[in-house]
Order: structure tokens, then C-alpha cells, then sequence
């Protein structure tokens, strides 16, 4: 006999993946009683140690794109502590399963609930969903059959316990990724391919589907220092074939794992067949490793001392129900880039739609059949800017308290492609929880919060202005927060870096990261381009390029106008400059352009026009903030590199001012939005905010520069950000209200003791965490 156990709540989380946990997160922070039920005995999903799939978001294709917020801190956090390099799939360890669930843990509005898996869903008046999907338009379509509106309670079972429970709440998430809740509340769903005619999707099937992405499972390998002989299974695969790797885009290019292309789904049900897929990856993933000790010439020797120390049991799913929500998203929003008056959360990946098939498919998906080719036709159709997602895709149409977050939202499978990767999904995850703590408190109901989106009206603003001050950005969407008194002060500082550039060999800000520089130069075999800031006046850019030739190249520039850091658009808004440079021969040669122009302040980029062979331009040791250089996409867009081009500007441009702290984004976007002091002066250095009258301040909000350059990938072992304070303190008209020391967060609400009457505020850094200049993005000043 089970026991039984019913559990009140405001809000029920179902799903305890990365989308799962910041949703619950969120919620509990903003008040809410809430509850996080998962079925696995470790938090993170994907991201877990059982499938060990690192995160990926916007900045895998973007600078300065990072995902921010909750899932930036555990993220930090898992950097911070981890001895382990991170790279690719299969690299995840129990590190971050303990951070996930420290953070949880931390949050005393939270319960949780492991290994726990949701069986039905009661619904008000009772009733239950009984109607099938159907194949009628070619993918699979359950039409919305739900007994009510509401959602009572969710029954769910912990196995290792014997134990019932009956969660109950008047708000509900899913997040279990295969749309548990929506499906058995009788949510309308969809699952498989859209024609590319039924929304006019580049990227769709020619004709429906039923097939999806596949499943994947990782092997990691240990070098254990002596030859490890590995003998495979007889029921393993059995490859013996060079071409299906090296010709199909299945590269085994790491000893040690990180290969997503272990990859199965069709002919299989990534719900229903989940065990036989399970068992066919294994067999895959065995036959793949067989070939590469014992077998490939390319690894056998690389190969000859690793061990395997890892497979993986648990399939990692891309694909599987999508709820129809209150917007459907489809590939244009992304592709156009298209403004929601409730954006809560924002992409930056790709459209990447991996074949199905996977291992069984005649190659892999294309960006790797056609070996990561970055100027590639298909690199460039797939390429999209950071884009926002509404709050109403996050919304269930057919249940009134049902919010979604993870890769079940509403949305066509092209545009899946994009949102589900786990960055995204996490920022989703804390705006759901967030929205339902508000309507907890505001007394409202999710249907009255989906008109009001669709309005743009006050409450989906203070819902985003909620999310901006948690640090999460929010593509088009600026601090206007009344309650913040920082935003009516003046901003003076002790001293501010110059912008004049960066050499090879200078240091520069995230250089500490892996891959920057990418390499110490880009062959002008295609065309690169430069971001700078400009404050008014330029009389002369240089560049720093190498000329292999024997004879002098004449490189064609210009100097175009942008519109913000992520414009991509070759030539920009405005062309403002034209020249031809001479690049002599030999290494290193400073090329100077007497440019000579009065600009109005804003983004340039330096343009080469056209490929110059022979010449290369040199990388700079570390990026400053917002100054990342581009290369060629396609005839008409670039390609971040993360990282800087070797450049100098002439006369010096006021790029870090102290008044950057208050642009309403806390990340390089329409301007720096970063204030630097000048590291030539050492620390101390300090900021300051002063009002013509007195402000009563209880709470001081302080926001570091974050690793917001790269992905995760970027990061070592036991990193923290250099240019986070380490030991700072803030002063209230010269009186010391509080002192910091030992910090590695990059972001920190401090209420302090008792509110102070001043007219004057100052952070002064004492040290960081190894940068020699003090950095700020946003300073946040409130009564309470």
C-alpha cells in the first residue's frame, strides 16, 4: 500500500530541467509557495550528469549575447567551483547537479520533489482527456479536449518511496519537455514537421511529418596513461566504413567524447519507444567507440590509452510535443527579428533541425555534413539575431492556469530549432515563474495577463521591468523602473579608460577566456569588419595587418554606421568613409586611414570591402566591451568571431563614461553600457551618484561586468570574471554604509542595515578579481 500525501501550493512546477528549475526559482524569489516535482534523482534534465549536454544559448553565435539572470548565477557558479574543463556534449559532471540543487535548497518558499513522476492531472469538475492524435495534416495533431478549464491538482508518484502525492495550486508550469501536463489537461499539441507551405517556413519540410529530431546519449573517455584495450559487445554496431563518419558529418575529431551525432529518433516514437531508443544509441554509441580504438587509422593511436569512463543511459530528447499557447511562434518572428509588445525572454541560436533519423539518416544534420562551413548558403539562412519570445507562446490557449517553458512551448518545429536550447529555455523558465508570482500577488488571472500582452499593457510592463532588474535582458526593453532612484542622478567617477584601441599584445578585458583571441589572425581571404565606438570626433583608424607577399596589397575599406552592436547587415545603416589602404609587406605593419570626420556619436564598424589574398589582420589579446570583431556570412551579412581585431583610434573616444552605469541595459547593446576606470591608475577607483536633494536609500543594487562574451564553453576551471569586484565598499555622503569583500558575483542587491538620507552615493572598488581597472554596467538605487 502507497502513502498518500496532499500538498497545497501557489504555484506547481512540473519538470526539473534547466526551464523547470528557473522557473521554480523565479517564483519562489517573487513570494510564491511553490513546488518543483521531477522524475529524475538529479536536477538539470539535459544538463544533468545522467546526459551531460553543456548549455548553449544566444552567445554561441553572438557576442555579448550571453543568457543572463538565474541561469547566469548557477552557471557562474558551476565555473567558480568545477575543476573540469567544459566543451561539448558529454562534459557535464555532478558539479552542476549540486549547484542546481544548492540553489534550489537556498530558496525558502521552495519544496522539491526527486524522483517523482507525474501521472495524471485532476482537473476541475473532474473529467479527463480522452481524445488521439490523428495524422490528418501529415504530423501528429491532438485537438484540445480538455473536461474544464482549470487545473485542480497534479497526482504524482515517487517511486523510490511508495508515495503518493496530490500537488495541488491555482498556477501550474510544464516544463517536462514531452508536455506532460498540457497533454493529460487536454491541451491542443502538435508533434513532427509543419509544411513548408502552412506557414511559409524556409525551413519546414516540403510536406508534412510525422518525423522528429532524434535522441542522443554521450560517451566521455579517460586518458588513463598506458594502452586500454576495449572489445565491444556482440550486439553492438559494428562500423567499419570511413565514409559514414567522414563523409556524413560524423567526425569523431575528440578522443575523449562530446559527439551529439550519437543521435537516433525515426523509425522510433521519441515518447513511446523511448526504452528501444535508449537501447539502439547504446549499441550505436559501443559501435562508434569499437571503431575508433580498434579500427579508424585517423584515431586508433590517439585513441590507444582512453578508457571509456562514461555512457550515457538516459536519452537526451530534442523533440516531441508542442502546445498550442495563446501566440503560436513561427520561423518569420525569428527570422525578422519581430518586435513583441511581451517579449520575456530572448534566442540567439540558430535554426538548427537535425535530420531524421540521426545515425540511421544518409548524413548527419547540414551545418556538419558540410563540415561547419561558416560562409556556407545553408550557415547563412540558419544564422539569426537575437530575437525576444513572448510571454502568450508561454501561455496554454486551452487551460486558463497553465504556464509552459522548455521545448513543449507553442511554436512550429522550424522555429524549434531555435528556441530549445537550454539557454533559452532557462530564461523562459524565469519568466513564467516570475509572471506567476505576480499574478499571485496582483490577484490576477492568467487569461487576464495574456490580454494585457497582447496589449503591451501595465502589467506585462512590470513584469519585464521585473525581469530586467533580475538581470535578465530583454531585447528593445530598458530599465524605467520609477522606483529606481539611480536613473534621476548625475554619474561622476575617479577616472575613465580611454578607447583608443587594442594591440596584439595588449591586455583587454576577457582574455582570461578559452578561445580568445580565436586565433592570432583572420586571412582577408574573405572580408572582416570591426566594431568601435565612436564619441564625436576620428581622425585616423589603424589597423594591424600582416602582408605575406613580396609586393604592397591594396586593401579597400569604409566606415559604416550600425545599429547597435548585433547589426549585421554588411554597409551597415550608412556608409560614412571610404579608402584603399596599403599593406606593405611583412608581419604586424600599423596601416593608418586618415578618416578626419566629425560623427555623431554612436556604433561604426570598419568594413574591408572585398577579400585581399596575402594580407591577415591581426587578433588583439582580450575584447573591450562591445568592440568584437565580424567576418564573412554571406554576400550580405557577417558572423561574430568573439573576439577583437588589432585597431587604434585617433583622437581617444569617450567610450566608458561613468554615465554608461545608468543606459537602462546592462550589457554592450545601442552603447557600451559599461563604465571602466582607467587601468593606468591602479585601484582604488571610484563611482559615484549625487541628486541636488537628499534620497532616502535602503537597498543598493550593484550589476559587474558578467562572462557575457561567449558561451559557457568559453570558461576554464575555478573561473571567476576578472572584472567582477572582488572587495568594494559604498559610501552615503562620505559615510561608509556597507563593505564587501571576497566577492565573485556579478550581480548584488545589498539592503542596507537601515536606510540612509543622502545626497550622495559612491561604490568605491578596492580590488577585483584580477582586472586592473574598476568596472560597473548598472548601478540601481531604492527606498526599500
Amino acid at each position: 500500500m502507497s502513502k498518500r500525501i496532499e500538498q497545497s501550493f501557489d504555484v506547481v512546477v512540473a519538470g526539473g530541467g534547466l526551464a523547470g528549475v528557473c522557473a521554480a526559482i523565479a517564483a519562489a524569489r517573487g513570494g510564491a509557495k511553490t513546488c518543483l516535482v521531477h522524475e529524475r534523482p538529479v536536477l538539470g534534465g539535459v544538463a544533468s550528469s545522467e546526459m551531460r549536454v553543456t548549455v548553449h544559448g544566444a552567445a554561441h553565435n553572438h557576442a555579448f549575447a550571453r543568457e543572463t539572470g538565474i541561469i547566469s548565477e548557477m552557471l557562474s557558479e558551476e565555473r567558480r567551483r568545477n575543476h573540469e574543463d567544459i566543451n561539448e556534449n558529454g562534459w557535464t559532471n555532478s558539479v552542476f547537479d549540486q549547484v542546481l540543487y544548492d540553489w534550489c535548497q537556498r530558496e525558502p518558499n521552495l519544496t522539491l520533489h526527486l524522483n517523482t513522476t507525474v501521472l495524471a492531472v485532476r482537473m476541475e469538475g473532474g473529467g479527463q482527456a480522452e481524445v488521439e492524435p490523428h495524422t490528418e495534416r501529415g504530423y501528429y495533431l491532438r485537438e484540445a479536449c480538455a473536461p474544464s478549464r482549470r487545473i485542480e491538482a497534479l497526482v504524482a508518484r515517487t517511486l523510490s518511496a511508495e508515495v503518493e502525492l496530490v500537488l495541488e495550486a491555482p498556477l501550474f508550469v510544464d516544463c517536462t519537455g514531452d508536455a506532460v501536463v498540457a497533454d493529460r489537461a487536454g491541451c491542443e499539441w502538435r508533434m513532427g514537421s509543419e509544411s513548408r507551405d502552412e506557414h511559409d517556413e524556409p525551413h519546414a519540410s516540403v510536406t508534412a511529418s510525422t518525423a522528429t529530431m532524434g535522441s542522443s546519449i554521450h560517451i566521455r573517455a579517460k586518458d588513463v596513461g598506458r594502452d586500454a584495450p576495449f572489445t565491444a559487445p556482440p550486439w553492438a554496431v559494428r562500423h567499419d566504413d570511413a565514409s559514414y563518419f567522414y563523409d556524413q558529418g560524423r567526425v569523431p575529431s575528440d578522443p575523449r567524447g562530446g559527439y551529439w551525432w550519437i543521435e537516433i529518433g525515426v523509425p522510433w516514437h521519441t515518447i513511446f519507444d523511448n526504452e528501444t531508443i535508449r537501447h539502439e544509441l547504446t549499441r550505436h554509441a559501443l559501435g562508434v567507440w569499437d571503431w575508433m580504438k580498434n579500427r579508424d587509422p585517423l584515431t586508433m593511436e590517439r585513441c590507444r590509452t582512453y578508457a571509456l569512463d562514461f555512457v550515457g543511459q538516459v536519452p537526451g530528447k530534442r523533440e516531441s510535443r508542442r502546445v498550442r499557447g495563446r501566440h503560436w511562434i513561427v520561423e518569420s518572428d525569428l527570422q525578422e527579428r519581430r518586435s513583441f509588445p511581451d517579449a520575456v525572454a530572448h534566442g540567439g541560436w540558430g535554426v538548427d533541425l537535425h535530420t531524421p533519423g540521426g545515425l540511421l539518416a544518409a548524413t548527419s544534420e547540414p551545418a556538419a555534413a558540410e563540415n561547419y562551413r561558416e560562409d556556407s548558403r545553408y550557415a547563412g539562412k540558419t544564422y539569426l539575431k537575437p530575437y525576444g519570445i513572448p510571454l502568450r507562446a508561454l501561455m496554454a490557449r486551452d487551460v486558463d492556469n497553465l504556464f509552459l517553458a522548455g521545448r513543449c512551448i507553442s511554436t512550429t518545429r522550424a522555429a524549434l530549432g531555435s528556441v530549445r536550447v537550454m539557454g533559452t529555455t532557462a530564461v523562459m523558465g524565469q519568466a513564467v515563474g516570475t509572471a506567476a508570482a505576480m499574478l499571485r500577488r496582483r490577484g490576477m488571472t492568467l487569461p487576464d495577463l495574456a490580454d494585457d500582452a497582447a496589449a503591451g499593457g501595465p502589467a506585462t510592463g512590470e513584469l519585464q521591468q521585473r525581469l530586467v532588474r533580475d538581470g535578465v535582458h530583454l531585447p528593445d526593453v530598458r530599465n524605467t523602473d520609477p522606483g529606481d532612484l539611480a536613473r534621476t542622478a548625475s554619474v561622476t567617477a575617479s577616472s575613465t579608460q580611454p578607447s583608443v584601441g587594442l594591440s596584439p599584445q595588449d591586455h583587454a578585458p576577457f582574455e582570461g577566456l578559452i578561445g580568445v583571441p580565436p586565433r592570432d589572425r583572420f586571412d582577408l581571404d574573405v572580408t572582416l569588419g570591426q566594431h568601435v565606438w565612436c564619441s564625436g570626433r576620428l581622425d585616423r583608424v589603424e589597423l594591424c595587418l600582416d602582408n605575406d607577399l613580396a609586393e604592397p596589397v591594396q586593401v579597400p575599406v569604409r566606415l559604416v554606421r550600425v545599429e547597435g552592436i548585433w547589426d549585421n547587415r554588411k554597409g551597415g545603416s550608412e556608409v560614412l568613409a571610404e579608402a584603399a589602404l596599403t599593406a606593405g609587406p611583412g608581419a604586424s605593419r600599423w596601416v593608418a586611414w586618415d578618416v578626419d570626420q566629425q560623427i555623431a556619436p554612436g556604433w561604426l564598424r570598419i568594413e574591408t570591402v572585398e577579400p585581399a589574398p596575402g594580407v591577415a589582420w591581426r587578433a588583439a589579446r582580450g575584447v573591450l566591451p562591445g568592440h568584437f570583431g565580424v567576418r564573412h556570412l554571406s554576400a550580405t551579412h557577417w558572423r561574430d568571431v568573439h573576439g577583437s581585431f588589432a585597431f587604434r583610434l585617433s583622437p581617444e573616444q569617450a567610450a566608458f563614461e561613468p554615465a554608461e552605469v545608468l543606459s537602462g541595459t546592462a550589457r554592450p547593446q545601442a552603447s557600451p553600457s559599461t563604465w571602466r576606470s582607467d587601468p593606468g591608475r591602479g585601484l582604488p577607483q571610484w563611482l559615484e551618484l549625487t541628486w541636488p536633494q537628499e534620497q532616502r536609500v535602503g537597498r543598493v543594487e550593484l550589476t559587474f561586468p558578467g562572462t557575457l562574451l561567449k558561451d559557457v564553453h568559453g570558461t576554464p576551471p575555478f573561473y571567476v570574471e576578472p572584472q567582477t569586484a572582488r572587495d568594494y565598499v559604498v559610501e552615503a555622503d562620505g559615510v561608509e554604509v556597507l563593505r564587501v569583500t571576497g566577492n565573485t558575483s556579478w550581480r548584488r542587491s545589498h539592503e542596507l542595515d537601515r536606510p540612509v538620507d543622502a545626497r550622495a552615493l559612491r561604490v568605491l572598488v578596492l580590488a577585483t578579481n584580477g582586472d586592473p581597472a574598476a568596472s560597473l554596467v548598472e548601478v540601481r538605487c531604492y527606498a526599500l
